[in-house]
Order: structure tokens, then C-alpha cells, then sequence
């Protein structure tokens, strides 16, 4: 059949109509704004937390794709997910610092005495009679005023093995007595006298009467080979007490902690004589330093002794560039490294000077801070002293020599000037290494073993 003109048009314009809808939908597509497209994949943010898990109230995320549908897509869905919004975690709070448990002992006998090795062989003897008879027994539980049952009889009956003032050693029930008892114990073994058996308290309970043994036999030992010349005046650091005393007509008449040696680097036992105290010293870096130290901290910072204000001299006492030398060779270690005087000096504002074998001395520190430790074994050997200005004080009081007090050497401290006050009459000084001794009352004391040299018959004590 013969189309019409009408028909003939018709057909073209309905083609021309498809074939212009056909070419303009992807000019549509690559015109979208952007609340309808979804976000490239370089502009999302960085994560630094993982979405979190959808709870019961939330549905689960969709991971498979969604139905085609010709509605637009609504705007929520097309926004990112709330779960790739980066959420910060909360800062971990700091751990509490652990609770003091060391005491500086009040005691105002002093730990070195002329009879102290014979009263700590009496005590080895009394403590070898306790190991014969089976020891004591074991505490293992904490307890505190208060408690009841066997392990109340258990502690009564350890602590009677030892202190003769408890004499009712089945008793059950805590009383005023034990929680005395106890404390009685703490001051013994330099540890607060709180009453109640936790931490170093139990602690110490329960090491066997064979180690306690062991460090009265050894400390005896030590004492047998160590010749100290007493004065009226003298200084006694018990390394193992991290403690120092100045001893005055038989009493402690001042007495401060210390930081000793750690160990890899013992405080020696020795005696000497305190012969001067310098104000602001300088600090000569001993050669174990300089290679084991700061050595390496100059090969990655060269800039390292110019800001610890330490100078580099040569064997003519010329100073040298730090810069000018080749900080990995041996040759490094020839040069002297002294550090000035001032608030970093690692001196501190006082150095003691008691010529010795060791090179070793007791000073100051910058770093005081560390005196609040339980544990102050620290130092590469010479024994840092807190309130060393009180003990350089009494040093200076005119019965040595020369007389300085506190507020004057404070004041020169601060001025910042060098000054060595030379004492006319020496005062001895021993540092001894006492784990377990027995006073001229017979009280007996214990400390740990930090550097492990408590011996007997060649049996290392751990």
C-alpha cells in the first residue's frame, strides 16, 4: 500500500526524536552535579579508626548492589557513610607511678661501726641456728589489721623467728601487737612502716632464712678484709642502704639518700678521706664515657658537646674544634672532655673530693628528681647525694678547718664562682657493701642484693 506524504513525515520526525534522546542521555551523565554523584575515591578522608560495628538498632552495611531503579537516588544515600568519618581515639590515660615502699632509715646508729663485723658474725651464728631448725614459715598471702584465720598465725609465728618480742604465735586474730610487730619489721628492712603486709613487705617475709643467712656470713667476709680508720667524725655509704651517713661522737647526726652505681658500674668499697669541697665544679668526662658515649652521640650529633657545654682539650690543655676530630677512631678517647660549670653540669653545684684508687667522689646532680626512687642504683659509680649542701655544711663547720654555712654556700653557688675549700683536718669516708648487719644493739638489718656478691663457699646468693 502507497504511504501517504502525512505518514511519511510522520515517521521521520519520530525517528529524528529517538536518535536526538539516544545522544543526549550521556552529555546528562557527564553533567551531574555533584550531590547526585558519588564522591571520587582520592577525596575520602584518611582513616585512622575503623568504622564501627553496626549495633542491633542499626541494619548492617549493604555490600551487594543495588537494584536498578529509575527514581533519583535520595541525597542521604549518596553522602558518605558516617562510619568513614575519622573519629579520634581517646589518649590512654597515664599509669599511676607505683607507690613508695623505701624508707630512709631514723635509725641514729650507723650502719659502719669499729664492732659492727663482730656483732654481724654473732648474728650469721644466730641465723644459722634458725636455718637448722627448718627456717620459718612461708607468708605468700597480703594481709592487714583486721584479718583473721591461719594465715594471721602463720605471720606471727615468721615474725617470731625473728623478734623475740612476740610471744603468742597461735593467735588467729590481728591485734595491736602484730601490726607493731610488723612495723618493727619494715624499720629493719628500710621499708615504710605502714603496719600492713603488701608489696616489699611480703616481699621481704617470705625470702628464706637461708638467703638472710648468706648475707650476714658474706657481708662478714667483706668486713674481715676492710681496715677503716674511725675518727670522732667520719661518712659511711652502705651502697646496698643507697644511703649516707655522717657520723658524729658514735651517732648519725645527718643522715641522706643516695644514688649509687647500677650494675654495670659498681660504687666500689673503699676508704678515704674527704679533703676539700668544691663549689661549682667543672666535670671531666672519664675515658669509659667518652668511648661507650659520647663517641656515638657525636657521630649522629655533632652538635652534641657545644650544647652539654663540654669542651674538647688536647694534651697541651689547647682547646680543640669538636668538629676536627674523627669521632669513630680510637684516637678519640686521648683528648680530655670538660664540661663547664653550671646548671647542666652533671656535678651538679657541689663536688666532694676524696682522692682514691677508684676515681669515684660523691657530688651533686641536675637530675634531683631521681631521689624519689625506690631504685637508685643509677649512677656509673660515684654517689650522687641528696642535700649535699647540708652535708658540705658539715664539712665546713669549723671543726674541720674552715667554717662556711649553708646560706653561704648558697650564695656562692649562686654567683657561680669556682671555689675549693680545703680542709685542714681530713675526715674519713668508707663505702662499704653491707646487704645484712647487726648494729651494736644487735638489731639485725637487711637490704637487697642489687649487685649479686653476697658469696659463701663460692655459692652466689641470687
Amino acid at each position: 500500500m502507497k504511504r501517504t506524504p502525512s505518514a511519511s513525515r510522520l515517521g521521520f520526525l519520530l525517528g529524528a526524536l529517538l536518535a536526538m534522546l539516544a545522544t543526549d542521555a550521556p552529555l546528562r551523565a557527564q553533567t551531574a552535579t555533584p550531590e547526585s554523584a558519588p564522591a571520587p575515591a582520592q577525596t575520602a578522608p584518611t582513616p585512622i579508626a575503623p568504622p564501627a560495628p553496626a549495633t542491633p538498632s542499626e541494619p548492617a552495611p549493604v555490600t551487594s548492589a543495588p537494584p536498578v531503579s529509575a527514581a533519583p537516588a535520595a541525597p542521604q544515600a549518596t553522602n558518605p557513610a558516617p562510619a568513614q568519618t575519622a573519629v579520634k581515639k581517646p589518649k590512654p590515660k597515664p599509669k599511676p607511678a607505683p607507690p613508695r615502699e623505701a624508707a630512709l632509715s631514723d635509725d641514729p646508729t650507723p650502719a659502719l661501726q669499729p664492732q659492727t663485723f663482730f656483732t654481724t658474725s654473732k648474728a650469721a651464728d644466730r641465723y644459722r641456728q634458725i636455718v637448722d631448725l627448718g627456717g620459718w614459715p612461708r607468708v605468700g598471702v597480703s594481709l592487714r589489721p583486721g584479718a583473721k584465720g591461719p594465715a594471721v598465725s602463720t605471720l606471727r609465728r615468721r615474725l617470731a623467728a625473728e623478734d623475740d618480742n612476740i610471744i603468742d604465735t597461735a593467735k588467729e586474730k590481728w591485734d595491736a601487737d602484730l601490726t607493731a610487730a610488723v612495723k618493727r619489721f619494715q624499720y629493719r628492712l628500710g621499708l615504710k612502716q605502714t603496719g600492713v603486709v603488701v608489696g616489699a613487705t611480703l616481699r621481704e617475709l617470705d625470702v628464706p632464712a637461708e638467703t638472710r643467712f648468706h648475707q650476714l656470713e658474706s657481708t662478714a667476709q667483706r668486713l674481715t678484709a676492710f681496715d677503716f680508720a674511725f675518727g670522732p667524725r667520719y661518712i659511711v655509704v652502705n651502697i646496698p642502704s643507697t644511703a649516707v651517713d655522717a657520723v658524729e661522737d658514735d651517732r648519725v647526726v645527718r643522715r641522706y639518700a643516695a644514688i649509687v652505681g647500677d650494675p654495670e658500674h659498681h660504687s666500689p668499697e673503699l676508704h678515704a678521706k674527704v679533703v676539700a669541697v668544691n663549689i661549682n665544679p667543672t666535670w671531666t668526662v672519664p675515658v669509659s664515657i667518652i668511648k661507650n658515649e659520647i663517641a656515638p652521640k657525636m657521630l649522629k650529633d655533632p652538635t652534641y658537646l657545644q650544647r652539654s657545654h663540654i669542651r674538647v682539650l688536647n694534651a697541651q690543655r689547647e682547646e680543640v674544634d669538636p668538629r676536627s676530630i674523627n669521632w669513630a677512631s680510637e684516637r678519640a678517647a686521648q683528648y680530655t672532655l670538660r664540661q663547664d660549670s653550671g646548671a647542666d653540669n652533671s656535678l651538679g653545684s657541689i663536688r666532694i673530693s676524696m682522692p682514691n684508687s677508684h676515681s669515684v667522689y660523691m657530688h651533686d646532680t641536675p637530675s634531683r628528681n631521681l631521689f624519689a626512687n625506690d631504685y637508685r642504683f643509677l649512677s656509673h659509680g660515684c654517689v650522687r647525694v641528696q642535700g649535699v649542701v647540708d652535708l658540705a655544711a658539715w664539712l665546713l663547720d669549723g671543726e674541720s678547718g674552715p667554717q662556711m654555712s649553708k646560706d653561704e654556700i648558697n650564695a656562692k653557688i649562686a654567683s657561680g664562682e669556682r671555689e675549693e675549700v680545703r680542709l685542714t683536718q681530713h675526715v674519713p669516708v668508707a663505702w662499704v657493701y653491707m646487704t645484712g648487719w647487726a648494729s651494736a644493739d644487735g638489731l639485725v638489718h637487711f637490704r637487697d642484693d642489687v649487685y649479686h656478691l653476697d658469696e659463701v663457699s663460692g655459692v652466689a646468693e641470687q
